[in-house]
């Protein structure tokens, strides 16, 4: 940044008598300065030479922002803490008009026209307070899609989504998700989009994923693009959440905004979590729960406990770009769940709505956010703020027992953690009838706040099968006090639990066991056993609707996960066991899972063929998709080989979807033998 002059209400200041210029900063003299005195800057910048990719910059052929964390003050001198928040009531954009027909900035646009030498140029206004790392500048040659969208009190918004010309025909599925997404904060938590015109622009060059510049998001081509022809379903999921989690910062995080940088999980662990119950609620709430917490296991956990580890509330930093951390959004969405946890779906509400009646339009912090969730619900959430300051993984043991005599089952939970006093730890649970299977004490939260309790159930009927951590109430480890996994009582969950999540959790771990008690040669018959029960009852389930949820419960645990449970990588020793276990499903179940797969692929066929990307669809194809490969890992024979093939090879000439087509692919690519003229 150049400065050129420096002026207040008019009069031009003098370098040395009135400020003083240094590298990254400028200082006016108090002798210089009056209340309600305006302060004029003119620069000049080069965005051409802006190799940091932040503030102005030329990347490709168009010129576009990037101010988040820091970037506004290489546009110019500015005090550009995210507290700092002003209306930004005129930006004026002049430009080539062949060469950069369409200029953007936040707001609504009041104006556009003609300027000389075949220039043009608009003007936008944002009525609302905003810190200047949601200032934005675009200025390019894109094409765009448009629509209009009804608020729930009738307002009528302008949407538009831009990208290079050849990319427009892509776009139409994220005008849809846009769409949904402004729906769901209407109905979710009563909160409507507040400008007239809604702007995305998806560029290829854009350096970050995506950006909830006011009333104008950026977004990387990866995260918008979408076609029947290009996209699988977890590239429609991802536009989807994407697009709805750039939106929902436009209440959580743009008119509330962040006091300091310290707290930003505030804006993203709080926004997380809203765009995870908006794709849970477009598709299947089980399978994106499962979703998030293998991410969250895979990434903060390891964050966690590593020479990275920090709370989610960081106490320093020495460049704030090193903010941007799995702890701090993942982390600090599970943090924000657990308010909804314990206080319930109405109860998070309303202390939603007292955040914004009591901080609309201000920058604040985490405890002003816990105080509304408090104050609105009349509990004490004290010490549920060591959530906030305490780094890694905390661990939960427990240990039950059943008195016969009473009917009262007993759970004992302790806590372990690296914070010097316990934590506030919400415990979902559920009790399942051991004989029957019948769910006997619908899902129940404990609220574990010492190190040590014991909670009681009273006036059962008979033993019960505890389903603990429903739903990954807690971002925890749970282990047994014994050490040892309940191999029983985990068939008994993977094949009767009403908890999608928990469900699938006792699956993951009898496959588990099975597969390394194969690498070791200790293959245990009745480990088999409850392995084989609980694929036979999930499988044969004709009462779910949600097929997502019955094809995680069939797949088993990848390569990468298994890898992550021991010491020792046996990369090989791995691939052969796993292999192995799923064979053996295969060749005990093939007519059942063969019966399945065909029901499916009539049904879909009954729909006439049409590609859709609903819940049922996206489900339907999942589930058929983990049947195909089971199915096609019986080959061992040469007739083997040859129906294997030839069942991958139909489903890849009638596959109307990617998804499809890359299931049957993958399994031609293993064919070989009899397998091998359709493979090639």
């Amino acid at each position: 940044v150049s400065l050129i002059s420096l002026s207040i209400d008019g009069r031009d200041l003098e370098e040395g008598t009135d400020y003083v210029l240094a590298p990254g900063t400028l200082t006016i003299k108090n002798s210089a300065l009056k209340p309600g005195a305006v302060l004029e800057t003119k620069v000049k910048i080069v965005p051409e030479d802006n190799t940091q990719l932040a503030g102005l910059y030329k990347s490709g052929s168009m010129y576009c922002s990037q101010c988040e964390a820091t970037g506004f003050r290489r546009i110019t001198y500015y005090p550009d803490r995210p507290d700092n928040m002003a209306v930004f009531e005129s930006v004026r954009i002049e430009a080539d008009e062949g060469a950069y027909p369409a200029l953007l900035s936040n707001g609504n646009k009041i104006s556009e026209g003609k300027a000389e030498n075949g220039r043009h140029y608009s003007v936008w206004t944002d009525p609302f307070p905003k810190p200047s790392y949601l200032f934005c500048v675009v200025a390019g040659n894109l094409g765009s899609i448009s629509d209009t969208y009804t608020t729930s009190s009738g307002r009528k918004v302008v949407l538009e989504i831009f990208s290079e010309h050849d990319n427009v025909g892509k776009l139409d599925y994220a005008m849809d998700s846009l769409k949904r997404s402004m729906k769901w904060d209407e109905d979710k938590f009563g909160l409507e989009y507040d400008l007239d015109l809604y702007n995305i622009v998806a560029v290829n060059d854009f350096n970050m994923g995506a950006m909830e510049n006011k009333g104008l998001n950026v977004f990387n081509t990866a995260y918008v693009l979408a076609d029947q022809a290009t996209a699988s379903d977890v590239d429609y999921e991802r536009v989807e959440g994407v697009i709805g989690h750039e939106y929902f910062h436009n209440w959580t995080g743009n008119r509330v905004t962040c006091r300091d940088w310290f707290q930003l999980t505030l804006k993203e662990g709080l926004t997380v979590f809203r765009d995870q119950e908006f794709s849970g609620d477009m598709g299947s709430n089980s399978v994106k729960r499962i979703e998030d917490v293998r991410g969250l296991r895979g990434r903060q956990f390891n964050e966690d406990g590593g020479p990275m580890s920090h709370p989610v509330r960081p106490e320093s930093y020495i460049s704030m770009e090193n903010f941007y951390t799995a702890t701090v959004y993942s982390k600090g969405a599970e943090v924000v769940r657990m308010y909804n946890t314990l206080l319930g779906t109405d109860g998070f509400r309303k202390g939603m709505d007292l955040y914004f009646e009591r901080h609309d339009g201000t920058g604040v912090t985490c405890d002003d956010f816990r105080a509304a969730m408090a104050d609105a619900n009349g509990v004490d959430l004290e010490q549920f703020g060591l959530w906030y300051s305490t780094p890694g993984t905390p661990v939960v043991t427990f240990s039950h027992s059943y008195d016969d005599a009473t009917g009262t089952f007993s759970l004992t939970l302790s806590q372990s953690s690296k914070s010097d006093k316990p934590l506030h730890i919400p415990i979902s649970v559920g009790l399942l009838d051991k004989n029957t299977g019948q769910e006997i004490v619908p899902t129940k939260v404990l609220e574990l706040k010492e190190e040590k309790q014991t909670f009681e159930f009273p006036g059962l009927k008979g033993d019960v099968v505890p389903s603990i951590l429903r739903d990954f109430s807690a971002p925890v480890k749970l282990v047994s006090e014994s050490g040892e996994n309940d191999e029983e009582s985990l068939a008994f969950l993977a094949a009767r639990d009403t908890d999608g999540f928990n469900r699938w959790e006792a699956g993951q771990v009898l496959y588990t066991d099975a597969i390394f008690q194969n690498m070791r040669n200790e293959v245990s018959d009745k480990t088999l056993d409850y392995v084989f029960e609980a694929f036979s009852r999930t499988l044969g389930d004709e009462d779910t609707a949600d097929y997502s949820i019955q094809a995680y419960a069939l797949t088993l645990p990848s390569e990468s996960t298994l890898a992550e449970e021991v010491d020792v990588v046996d990369p090989l020793a791995i691939h052969k066991a796993r292999g192995a276990l799923k064979k053996g499903i295969a060749r005990k179940f093939y007519s059942e899972i063969k019966a399945k797969y065909d029901a499916l692929t009539k049904a879909m066929e009954a729909d006439g063929g049409d590609f859709k990307v609903d819940a049922t669809a996206v489900g339907r194809r999942r589930l058929r998709n983990v049947l195909l490969d089971y199915l096609c890992s019986v080959k061992e024979t040469v007739e083997e080989q040859k129906a294997a093939a030839e069942l991958a090879w139909d489903q890849f000439e009638k596959a109307t979807g990617m998804t499809d087509r890359y299931s049957a692919l993958s399994a031609l690519a293993s064919m070989s033998g009899g397998g091998t003229e359709l493979r090639d």
